[in-house]
């Protein structure tokens, strides 16, 4: 009889952005995580309102079913991603990209001094931390 390897699929992403979410008191929050997109999350915020009247909104309803913490704001809905500083949103645009369809958050890169090749974790993290 043969064995089957269980095998563990990640499903949540910890990220920390550029800037940061700023909420109403003034707290800056970066660290957050991000879930993997179901078919579900992709086809709803195509009968919102706000998506049918501008498609570029379409993005902040898809991150805000997906982004399911920034900081200490477990309430991550599309009234809070559009609160985002642009580089902000590039970034879990980018995020949502990579987890969605390539599965990972790495990213190749080069050294601009030697261009020897290496691979970066875009989630971000500590600062000397990968």
């Amino acid at each position: 009889m043969k064995r089957s390897a269980v095998v563990e699929m990640q499903t949540e992403f910890a990220f920390e952005l550029p800037r940061g979410y700023v909420d109403d008191s003034g707290v800056v929050h970066r660290a957050g995580v991000m879930r993997l997109a179901t078919a579900r999350d992709e086809l709803i915020p195509l009968r919102d309102d706000r998506v049918r009247e501008n498609a570029a909104y379409l993005t902040v309803v898809l991150l805000g079913r997906v982004v399911v913490r920034l900081g200490s704001v477990t309430d991550v809905h599309a009234g809070v991603i559009e609160n985002l500083f642009a580089a902000d949103l590039a970034f879990l645009q980018d995020m949502y990209r990579r987890i969605n369809s390539e599965g990972h958050t790495r990213s190749p890169v080069s050294c601009p001094s030697c261009g020897h090749g290496f691979e970066v974790d875009i989630a971000g993290g500590r600062l000397g931390e990968s």
